[in-house]
């Protein structure tokens, strides 16, 4: 089998893909994919906007993905690359889905668990153990996210004001 790729850069860009796919939809602009093996396993975007769904961050929807295609939940030797630092909540999947590695871009000072505002994959009684590597392409991806909420921003003034006329 032919490996599309094998450098973290490579894959952050694939995520970053993604991230756009979500941009474009509304969604915050995160995107994330797992890869094994050097092929990609499964891909995700944020849609917990457009599917009603507060779980639908881009590294769950990108390990449903992978788990489907793998026929099992456990993803082993795994990375998983994704543009925002992970929450405790997709932290707490990384885990239970066995990846090997997280890589991410952006830090998220707010809720970041893995090394921000928690260091979730550094609790000693955690039954498995996982790589993180922080900063790949971490300009572009806080770059994205940056456009993306200076962009709603504009809109909600523009929108006040076109309202204020209306009174």
């Amino acid at each position: 089998m032919e490996k599309l790729g094998d450098s973290d850069e490579y894959w952050m860009s694939r995520a970053l893909e993604l991230a756009a796919q979500g941009a474009a939809i509304n969604e915050v602009p995160v995107g994330a994919v797992v890869v094994r093996d050097g092929e990609e396993l499964g891909a995700g975007f944020n849609t917990p906007i457009t599917g009603c769904d507060p779980t639908a961050h881009a590294e769950i929807n990108a390990l449903r993905d992978a788990s489907v295609k793998a026929e099992n939940y456990r993803l082993s030797g795994a990375t998983l690359y994704v543009t925002l630092e992970p929450c405790t909540m997709c932290v707490g999947a990384i885990i239970h889905a066995r990846i090997s590695r997280v890589v991410y871009g952006a830090c998220e000072p707010k809720a970041g668990a893995v090394e921000s505002a928690r260091r979730t994959l550094d609790e000693p009684n955690l039954n498995w153990q996982v790589e993180a590597v922080g900063g790949i392409l971490q300009d572009d991806c806080s770059q994205i996210i940056s456009d993306f909420f200076s962009r709603r921003r504009a809109e909600i003034r523009q929108r006040r004001k076109q309202d204020s006329r209306k009174e």
